[in-house]
């Protein structure tokens, strides 16, 4: 067992002591390792060396999407990263848009002379009734959006204002297919106008 702690301690001196001329035959111990003159135990820690960073979180630039038109307000790989961010943003929005437009309707739909308890029922209720569908909704034509976005600037070897305003119909068309033409028409107009000043928007900002 002795001799196992001295090869094991040996072998793990030789790696984080600096290399300094230390002759390792007289370690006999875990001790002897520690009050080592030279030795530095703080390089035994798992986190050692992490002031260099960590390289594989590193978004180089060689990696970043090279699309034209395709840079936008942060950096991104592609339309992977451009799924997740635009996806999580406008469904985040969406709930926090829809939880307040349910704030606002509870407090209108208080029953009058309603007890403190009831007040704050009505309240959440209407806040957990709209906040999640208005989220979900959005999250679902910005998954649609993306996806379709993605695909016509793959076809078209660019991404550009064009390209987001049709994305933007199809999508507003196709989440609203099942209500009939005049409600397809409708989404597919405010959906691709959205999408348009968007990305008109982001064109300008980056310029």
């Amino acid at each position: 067992m002795a001799s196992m702690l001295s090869d094991n301690g040996s072998e793990t001196f030789d790696r984080v002591s600096n290399h300094n001329e230390i002759d390792t035959s007289k370690l006999t111990n875990i001790a002897s390792i520690l009050t080592t003159p030279g030795f530095d135990s703080s390089r035994l820690h798992p986190l050692a060396g992490l002031e260099k960073g960590v390289e594989y979180m590193d978004l180089e630039d060689e990696q970043l999407s090279t699309m034209e038109g395709s840079q936008g307000l942060i950096p991104s790989r592609g339309w992977s990263d451009d799924l997740c961010y635009g996806t999580g943003a406008v469904y985040l929005l969406g709930l926090g848009l829809g939880g307040f437009s349910g704030f606002v309707q509870g407090v209108k739909a208080i029953p009058p002379n309603a007890s403190g308890r009831l007040q704050l029922n009505t309240i959440l209720n209407s806040v957990t009734k709209r906040g999640p569908f208005m989220g979900n909704s959005a999250g679902i034509l910005a998954l649609g959006y993306n996806i379709i976005n993605s695909s016509i600037d793959a076809f078209r070897g660019k991404h550009d204002v064009a390209g987001s305003v049709i994305a933007g119909g199809l999508t507003g068309a196709l989440f609203r297919a099942s209500r009939g033409p005049k409600q397809m028409a409708y989404a597919s107009g405010i959906v691709a106008g959205v999408a348009g000043l968007w990305s008109g928007t982001k064109d300008k900002i980056l310029e």
